[in-house]
C-alpha cells in the first residue's frame, strides 16, 4: 500500500453535493493523511456525503470580521501535517497530477506551489480562453491568505480571489486539476452575477487606500485602470477570444468569451452605480446567497 502524504487536503464547501462525491473520489484513500471539509451550514446532503468517504467535517460560521474561512481553518484548527491544499468541491484531482504531486512533496526547497486547472465548460474541457492558477499547496505556517478588511460590506464567507501570502521559494505544479462544476450554466451565471457584485464594492474600497493601490501589479494596474470604463468587458473578449486561443472551442468558446465580457461590464455598471449612491448601500450590494 502506498504512504499517504504529509498533507491535508482542505475542502471549503457549502451545498455541493452535486461536487463532493467526485471531488473526493478523485483525491481516493492514499493519497494524503488528512482531508477535511470546512462546512458553512450546508441544507443538503454535503455533509453525508464527506462522512461517507471518511472526511473530518468542521463547522464554520463567519462573524462579518477577519478572518475569513481558510485563514480561519489555518488559525483555529491548524492541520497537523507539513503541507496543506486547499480544493474547491468542484475541483477534481487527476493521476498526472497526484503522481506530479508526490515527486513534488519530496523537494525540501519550496515552500508553496502554484496549481494549474483545465476548465470545463458546457461538460467539455476548454483548449483555451482562460488559463487558471491559484496558489493553493503550501506548507503549514509558511503564511496566509493575505488580508482584507471588508467592515461587513460582504457577505462572501470566504476569500475570493486572494492569494497566500508566502515567504519563501514558489513552485509549480504542471499536470492539471480538473475544474468541473456539476451544477451547471445557471449557477455559473448567478454565482458570477454575485461575484461582480463583491468585486465592485471591493474595486471601490481598495482605490481609496494608497497602500493597496501602491502594492498593485502591473496586470492590476491594467484591470483596475479599465474597471472604471465600458471597456473592460470588450478587452477581456477579446483576449479571451483571441490571445488565449478560445477560438480553438468554436461557438463553446465564443460563448465563454461572451459570458466573461457580460462578468466584466457588470463590474462596470455596479462600479457606476456605487459611486452614486451612499456609503450604506455599499455594504448591502452581495447577496445573502452566496454565502460559501
Amino acid at each position: 500500500m502506498i504512504e499517504p502524504l504529509d498533507l491535508t487536503i482542505a475542502i471549503p464547501v457549502k451545498n455541493e453535493e452535486k461536487n463532493l462525491a467526485i471531488c473526493l473520489a478523485s483525491i481516493g484513500p492514499d493519497l494524503a493523511r488528512n482531508i477535511v471539509v470546512i462546512d458553512s451550514g450546508s441544507t443538503d446532503r454535503t455533509r453525508e456525503i464527506a462522512r461517507q468517504y471518511g472526511a473530518e467535517v468542521v463547522d464554520f460560521v463567519w462573524n462579518g470580521q477577519f478572518p475569513k474561512k481558510r485563514n480561519w481553518y489555518l488559525r483555529n484548527h491548524t492541520p497537523p501535517t507539513k503541507w496543506v491544499m486547499f480544493l474547491d468541491a468542484d475541483e477534481f484531482l487527476t493521476d498526472k497530477f497526484k503522481a506530479e504531486l508526490r515527486q513534488a512533496l519530496k523537494r525540501e526547497d519550496k515552500v508553496g506551489y502554484w496549481l494549474r486547472y483545465t476548465i470545463y465548460f458546457m461538460g467539455k474541457p476548454m483548449k483555451g480562453g482562460y488559463f487558471l492558477h491559484k496558489l493553493a499547496l503550501f506548507k503549514v505556517g509558511a503564511g496566509e491568505y493575505e488580508r482584507i478588511d471588508e467592515n461587513q460590506w460582504s457577505k462572501l464567507d470566504m476569500e475570493v480571489h486572494e492569494h497566500p501570502v508566502l515567504e519563501g521559494e514558489i513552485g509549480t505544479i504542471k499536470s492539471k486539476i480538473d475544474h468541473q462544476d456539476m451544477r451547471g450554466i445557471s449557477y455559473y451565471v448567478t454565482k458570477h452575477n454575485e461575484y461582480s457584485s463583491w468585486e465592485a464594492a471591493r474595486f471601490l474600497k481598495m482605490s481609496k487606500d494608497t497602500q493597496s493601490v501602491n502594492k498593485w501589479s502591473w496586470m492590476q494596474r491594467v484591470k483596475y485602470g479599465l474597471m472604471r470604463t465600458p471597456l473592460l468587458g470588450p478587452a477581456f473578449f477579446f483576449g479571451s477570444f483571441f490571445l488565449m486561443g478560445g477560438f480553438r472551442d468554436g461557438s463553446r468558446g465564443f460563448a465563454f468569451a461572451l459570458l466573461k465580457m457580460a462578468y466584466f461590464t457588470q463590474m462596470y455598471c455596479k462600479i457606476r452605480e456605487l459611486s452614486e449612491e451612499t456609503p450604506e448601500v455599499v455594504s448591502a450590494v452581495v447577496p445573502e446567497s452566496l454565502k460559501v
